[in-house]
């Protein structure tokens, strides 16, 4: 064991002491450089949104100058008010939610800049051997939602396309928590929600897959999107670089999800040890195979929309909702701060 003179220890300890102060200063200094961006997302931490912690969680975010918090949501009306209100700065919410704030709120709008779900999860759900085997099955039975449910708003679009006339359709509103027992135990006939999520939950309440009747409003000819990215309008105005640079954040954790999808999972289990990892999993495979990647996104790059679908979106969801007001297409989507589409091509 070595053993140094007082005067010499002493001399270690204050080189010690100001390098660490030094540091601390460079730490400083560094955190004041990156700019801060609070984020929202829709609703809990789940596979299909694991894109986003692991940006952070590697540091992806932080690599383009960005401090980036996630933070989890309840609901996409939740979300969209979170980023009017300049509580955050951008968030992940349900486009056609925002069609609808966007016609009711002209004067404060939330505008998308990054479309994750490229074809919506929006499905209705019934149960063999209640009698519905197609969706014109549906007229006169009672469907289960809860009330601001992104399926549920927009059911009328899909009777519309289906052949159902609604009102014939018996209304029952619930939380959310009990939509998939309701149905199981036989207290409405169908329901509506996304469809990696009521799928997952009746097959956790006991049901069999095969007994699980699913119609996909995108099959029924439907042009909705998804969930995005949404930014406020002071975002959008003085800081458009760094909704760039998240978004080129985004899509490199997205590529490596794809590649890998236990990646997302770990970043879900990160940071929600409470979430059950097998669900999640199988959550994210749902998500990427029947939202995120889709033959449109595998020909064009993530994160951008055809103009002509989201102008006949638009069109729908006014429609659906009986909007007074129908928002145009530059009042919900601003593409300049996507990156060029060869740095947004993905595959699988």
């Amino acid at each position: 064991m070595i053993r140094f003179p007082r005067c010499v220890l002493g001399r270690v300890r204050t080189l010690a002491a100001a390098v660490a102060l030094a540091a601390g200063f460079a730490g400083a200094a560094d955190a004041q450089q990156l700019a801060n961006i609070k984020f929202t997302l829709d609703w809990q931490f789940q596979g299909p949104t694991g894109v986003f912690l692991r940006a952070q969680q590697q540091g992806y975010y932080r690599e383009v100058g960005l401090n980036v918090t996630v933070d989890a949501g309840q609901g996409s009306a939740g979300a969209i008010q979170r980023v009017v209100s300049g509580a955050y700065e951008m968030g992940f919410a349900d486009i056609n939610s925002a069609i609808e704030y966007n016609a009711q709120n002209p004067d404060r709008t939330v505008r998308g800049v990054m479309i994750l779900y490229d074809a919506p999860p929006f499905s209705v759900m019934a149960l063999r051997g209640k009698g519905i085997t197609t969706p014109r099955d549906l007229a006169g039975k009672r469907l289960g939602a809860p009330q601001f449910d992104a399926s549920f708003r927009l059911f009328p679009s899909f009777a519309a396309a289906v052949g159902v006339d609604r009102a014939s359709v018996r209304i029952n509103n619930m939380a959310p928590p009990l939509r998939e027992t309701m149905l199981q135990r036989g207290e409405v006939d169908f329901i509506t929600g996304h469809y990696f999520t009521s799928f997952l939950n009746l097959k956790a309440r006991g049901v069999r897959p095969e007994d699980i009747i699913v119609f996909r409003y995108r099959d029924a000819g439907l042009d909705f999107y998804g969930n995005g990215v949404i930014a406020s309008a002071q975002m959008i105005a003085q800081r458009g670089p760094q909704i760039t640079a998240f978004i080129r954040a985004t899509i490199r954790a997205q590529r490596e999800i794809v590649a890998n999808p236990r990646l997302g999972v770990d970043a879900v289990m990160r940071a929600d040890p409470s979430a059950d990892a097998a669900v999640e999993a199988e959550r994210l495979d749902i998500g990427l195979r029947e939202n995120i990647v889709t033959d449109w996104v595998k020909a064009n790059g993530m994160g951008g929309i055809d103009e002509a679908r989201f102008t006949r979106a638009i069109q729908q969801v006014s429609s659906s909702l009986g909007l007074a007001r129908q928002p145009t297409l530059a009042d919900m989507w601003d593409g300049r701060f996507l990156p060029p589409a060869a740095e947004r091509m993905i595959h699988r």
